[in-house]
């Protein structure tokens, strides 16, 4: 893949990653606070619609602005009260799902002190949940939990420990006789290792569908897909190389072996959500003895051209939201069944280049793993 091409993957991730519509219809007044907020803090508040009101003290400040996801689209401007309080509501619905923001006083930016705090955007942002009609399927529920645990592995490309997060279902540590395969799970640009289970539920995700019978236990593995710390504005300087060598030849033999894993290809998957979907790209087409399963979150597509002559995989998995660009996706899958490959397409309803995206891709995708 070209830098061409990620360079627009990062635009479209920064240009995306919250969409809200201009409306005319009346605001319900049935606000609650999110379910993301610091303990004690009323706001920020959702509604029954989708709208997000905000309230801020800043009793010096001259201006209070709320930047809506990565960017966002100016922002909801916040209005001074007598008491010293900003206030402020959504010029509209948001998408479901969870987003990013920050807030900008007097042209500083910071985070919002009633938010929990996410890494995105290469920093801690605050973070605000949109109920969203179908979030059921990662609910935190009454049903056996996996564990997710932090290890540091030995990286001599790099000269360092480096860190990632090791999902292991549940009953993992009660037959240590079982063997179980593997998905590498990778964030997108600005977010790291932490990414797929605070902001995407990874964990709670698969508890669910492990507990409904509807997929095989599996191992995750999620780690920092960067090794060169390419900064805003330099993504053409991204080079996969390095972050290769990190996963394949350093990362997956400390997972195999600390944990109890099948190794062979066919039991071992690579997926990612937008930039960490074009590190699984570049990767499974340059180690294709190495993973069986492909998967791309808002992250590209795979042409039949690019595996013709290479290892055939077992299963190929392509998705988007449906404001993202729906009919290409659909298009790469159709095409590589034509071709004779194993592809399926999955497009989230009413969804941007946004976690409710990914979670809902994960949810379709774990299923069709390994199988």
């Amino acid at each position: 893949m070209t830098t061409k091409t990620i360079a627009a993957l990062v635009v479209a991730a920064l240009t995306s990653a919250t969409s809200f519509a201009q409306t005319n219809q009346t605001v319900a007044e049935d606000f609650k606070p999110s379910t993301l907020n610091q303990p004690g803090q009323e706001y920020p508040q959702v509604n029954s619609q989708g709208y997000a009101r905000f309230r801020i003290k800043a009793p010096k400040a001259d201006s209070v602005r709320v930047s809506l996801g990565l960017g966002g689209r100016g922002g909801t401007i916040l209005t001074k009260g007598d008491d010293g309080f900003w206030t402020g509501t959504t010029a509209g619905p948001m998408d479901e799902g969870f987003h990013y923001y920050n807030v900008t006083i007097d042209g500083g930016k910071f985070n919002d002190p009633g938010a929990l705090n996410y890494y995105g955007s290469i920093r801690w942002e605050s973070g605000i949940e949109i109920p969203a009609h179908d979030q059921d399927f990662y609910a935190l529920k009454a049903v056996p939990h996996g564990n997710v645990q932090q290890i540091l592995f030995p990286s001599k490309s790099t000269n360092t420990s480096r860190r990632a997060f090791v999902y292991t279902p549940p009953g993992y540590e009660k037959d240590k006789s079982k063997q179980y395969p593997v998905l590498y799970l990778q964030h997108g640009w600005g977010e790291d290792e932490t990414a797929w289970s605070n902001q995407g539920h990874a964990n709670l995700i698969m508890d669910n569908l492990i507990a409904e019978g509807k997929t095989k236990p599996f191992i995750i593995v999620m780690t920092y897909g960067m090794t060169n710390e390419v900064k805003f504005g330099k993504i053409r300087e991204f080079k996969i190389d390095p972050f290769q060598t990190v996963l394949v030849d350093e990362l997956i033999p400390y997972v195999d072996a600390n944990f109890r894993t099948l190794t062979n290809r066919d039991n071992r998957a690579m997926a990612g959500l937008s930039m960490g979907g074009m590190e699984t790209k570049m990767i499974t087409l340059n180690k294709p003895e190495t993973f069986g399963y492909y998967g791309l979150l808002s992250g590209g597509v795979y042409a039949p051209e690019d595996l013709k002559d290479k290892a055939k995989p077992k299963l190929v998995f392509i998705s988007c939201g449906s404001k993202e660009r729906p009919d290409g996706v659909k298009k790469a899958a159709t095409d590589l069944k034509a071709a004779g490959y194993n592809a399926v397409s999955y497009v989230s309803d009413k969804t941007a280049h946004e976690f409710l995206t990914w979670r809902r891709s994960l949810h379709e995708l774990a299923p069709l793993l390994f199988n």
